[in-house]
């Protein structure tokens, strides 16, 4: 692969990891809100249980010293290029990646995941069609 093939692949993933910020950032916010307001789709199971794995796969990574996998696989990516990035990327990258240690990054992601969590008992799913029609 060429060395701009390399960037541009970089920015795929860049895309692709704001992306995944963006659910778990939004579904953070989205349950407790959607639950007061009555909003049907926060208590969808599978969304519910996405954005639980979603979450629960980067604490784990961030608890075992870990980076995130989309940050390693950039990072190898951008890293095949000598080419210095876009502004934008450069801008996202410093918005993304704080300089502290990963236990921060740890510390934050459990606590965020024991939210999500209880989440599930404060706004609970909803059973589906299926369950329903057992009882």
């Amino acid at each position: 692969m060429t060395p701009e093939g390399h960037l541009l692949a970089a920015d795929a993933v860049v895309i692709a990891h704001l992306a995944v910020i963006n659910f778990n950032l939004f579904g953070l916010f989205a349950i407790p809100l959607g639950g007061w307001l009555g909003w049907r789709f926060v208590r969808v199971a599978w969304w519910r249980w996405l954005h639980l794995a979603s979450m629960a796969i980067v604490a784990v990574q961030a608890a075992a010293g870990r980076a995130c996998f989309l940050t390693i696989i950039q990072d190898n990516l951008a890293g095949a290029s000598t080419a210095q990035p876009p502004l934008i990327v450069r801008v996202v990258n410093r918005l993304v990646y704080w300089p502290v240690p990963l236990w921060v990054f740890a510390v934050i992601y459990l606590a965020l995941l024991a939210y999500v969590i209880a989440l599930f008992w404060l706004v609970p799913v909803r059973p589906t069609r299926s369950a329903k029609a057992a009882a």
